[in-house]
């Protein structure tokens, strides 16, 4: 189950960074990402 969620969450990041326009954006989406992920690991 773990690789699955890692694997969606890098299929999440390769998406969203080819969304981003600036470097700005890139962070935001990587900090949105790591909380989806830390808020995953608490359940």
């Amino acid at each position: 189950m773990k690789r699955i969620f890692i694997l969606l969450a890098l299929i999440a990041v390769v998406a969203g960074a080819a969304g981003c326009n600036t470097v700005h954006g890139f962070g935001e989406d990587m900090r949105h990402l790591g909380n989806s992920i830390s808020n995953a690991a608490d359940k």
